[in-house]
């Protein structure tokens, strides 16, 4: 049977949004991040982490520097008792200086590749998935791959893209999630 799932974007969602955050450092977890994905666990929702992290194509930081910090970023999360089912990051940039990763890729948001690989890899039923995320490429992404919920967190809405919901905070998030 499919789940539902809730799908995070990182920077200004997960943590507080820096330019480029690739290092424990500059990492610093957003206030009332924890009981709100408590209570979406609660409430039967997978969650996921869906990323772009294009310092590593800029050579701010690399591939490996982003692993060892989802890795301590996880480790916290679950001490908190939340489980994360998949972290998904896209590293490409066409604009980048590291050749590796100097290209246009499908699963950079605003595009869906990112969003429809989580929907498949977690089983999810993606009429009953929500995205949050404080972007309008994340609503982009979430709207182009059917999302059921797109949710925009955001203190002014500034920019929202049409068929993405507006909310102020996590309580309010929270309280849009369909059941």
């Amino acid at each position: 049977m499919k789940r539902r799932g809730l799908l995070l974007d990182r920077d200004g969602v997960i943590n507080i949004e820096r330019d480029y955050v690739g290092t424990r450092e500059q990492f610093e977890f957003m206030p009332g991040l924890f009981p709100f994905l408590n209570a979406a666990q609660d409430k039967g929702f997978r969650l996921a982490i869906l990323t772009n992290q294009s310092g590593v194509a800029r050579g701010l930081y690399t591939a490996e520097d982003h692993e060892k910090l989802t890795a301590w970023m996880l480790k916290e999360l679950a001490g908190q008792g939340i489980a994360i089912d998949l972290v998904l990051a896209c590293f490409e940039y066409e604009g980048g200086s590291v050749a590796q990763y100097k290209r246009e890729s499908f699963w950079r948001k605003p595009n869906a590749g990112m969003v429809l690989e989580a929907v498949q890899r977690l089983n999810l039923d993606i009429a009953r998935t929500a995205f949050i995320g404080d972007h309008p490429r994340d609503m982009q992404a979430g709207l182009a791959a059917g999302i059921g919920q797109c949710l925009y967190l955001s203190a002014d809405g500034k920019d929202m893209p049409a068929g993405a919901k507006l909310v102020r905070g996590y309580a309010e998030a929270l309280t849009n999630l369909s059941g």
